[in-house]
């Protein structure tokens, strides 16, 4: 098993055994580049009131353009101030990169006792994880960046850094799970009725997942089509 696919494998894993969850699409993704399937989609979906709604996890793994790809984003309800959380692990080629955060469900600028109780206590792995050698600079804009969480951890790094990450991943990982098991205080929840949560939900996912924003969605349509790159789009975008 690659690192990146292990480092992915093991976040789904969590995500799959702490949550109720039940997978309901499995199916390959092909290429005009490969006679065989270059990688996979898999959706799974929570229970009706669970607090997790929805895990989309999307591998590529294409040898001939060094390209071993994959992310698993979890999603919580519409109306839910619980971030999302997310990871990509990949090599390409050259290099290994990750992303690994949770995505806010209101603007933390403003709300900070919403920022104190989802983040804060990610701030000693944030400053750990980012100050270990064999890292540097993502390539990622601004606008990427502003769709994030402060907190987000992201970059290039060596063979070395890249196995000492799973660290990182398994606090986000677990914290993001208390937050779902135990919620927010009320009071916290309280701070955010100026907040639509779920319109500005839905507002964010179409711009974090928008071509015009990531320029990997144009990589993604080159290789597995317009139709199937627009399709885990949609899983991404909506809960339904």
């Amino acid at each position: 098993m690659s690192l990146p696919l292990e480092l992915c494998e093991n976040a789904v894993a969590h995500l799959t055994t702490r949550h109720p969850l039940t997978m309901v699409i499995d199916e390959p993704l092909s290429s005009p580049m490969s006679p065989d399937p270059v990688g996979s989609l898999r959706v799974w979906r929570g229970e009706p009131g669970q607090p997790v709604v929805k895990v989309v996890y999307v591998g590529l793994v294409v040898p001939m353009i060094r390209l071993d790809s994959h992310m698993v984003f979890a999603f919580t309800a519409a109306d839910s101030a619980i971030p999302h959380f997310t990871l990509d692990s990949v090599y390409g080629g050259d290099y290994h990169a990750y992303h690994l955060d949770l995505i806010p469900r209101a603007e933390l600028s403003s709300h900070l006792p919403y920022m104190d109780a989802a983040y804060q206590p990610l701030t000693e792995v944030f400053t750990e994880a980012g100050e270990m050698d064999g890292l540097s600079r993502a390539d990622i804009g601004p606008r990427q960046y502003a769709l994030m969480s402060p907190w987000m951890l992201v970059g290039r790094a060596t063979e070395e850094a890249f196995r000492k990450i799973g660290v990182a991943v398994s606090a986000y990982a677990e914290h993001w799970s208390t937050l779902v098991t135990d919620g927010l205080p009320a009071e916290v929840v309280a701070g955010l009725a100026d907040t639509d949560l779920a319109a500005r939900d839905t507002a964010v996912r179409v711009n974090l997942f928008s071509p015009d924003v990531d320029p990997v969605w144009a990589r993604v349509t080159r290789l597995i089509g317009e139709p199937a790159a627009d399709r885990i789009r949609a899983e991404l975008i909506g809960n339904a």
